[in-house]
């Protein structure tokens, strides 16, 4: 449940500014530009981790995020401001939201037979 108001708090803001600001994205699209919906998202989903298993299982999420902020700026679809902007209302709304698990473990499992993930929960 944490997850669904979570995310669905960083879609109603980002679209509620893109509907407030209607800011041209640098390509001339005719979509708006400020922030950016797929940086929020990103950065939504990589805090919901990094809150709720810790940070060491949240840094490739937050390295994803990052990289999609810096391909959103690159290909000309955003100005830095709506990445930044983007970025910042998905982490907001994973720390107001999500709570941390404080007795549960998850591991990857690698082995030369199979590879898969444990997960222990502490009574």
């Amino acid at each position: 449940m944490e997850f669904y108001k979570s995310y669905g708090s960083t879609i109603a803001t980002t679209y509620t500014l893109k509907h407030i600001v209607r800011e041209k994205r640098p390509n001339s699209d005719d979509k708006d530009s400020f922030p950016s919906n797929h940086t929020s998202s990103a950065f939504s989903g990589a805090t919901f981790i990094h809150q709720k298993y810790g940070l060491k299982y949240a840094i490739l999420p937050y390295i994803s995020a990052t990289y999609v902020g810096y391909s959103r700026v690159h290909s000309n679809n955003h100005y830095t401001k709506d990445v930044i902007a983007g970025a910042l209302i998905g982490i907001a709304s994973s720390w107001y939201f999500v709570t941390p698990y404080k007795n549960i473990k998850i591991y990857s499992v690698i082995n030369n037979d199979y590879g898969g993930v444990e997960l222990s929960y502490k009574w």
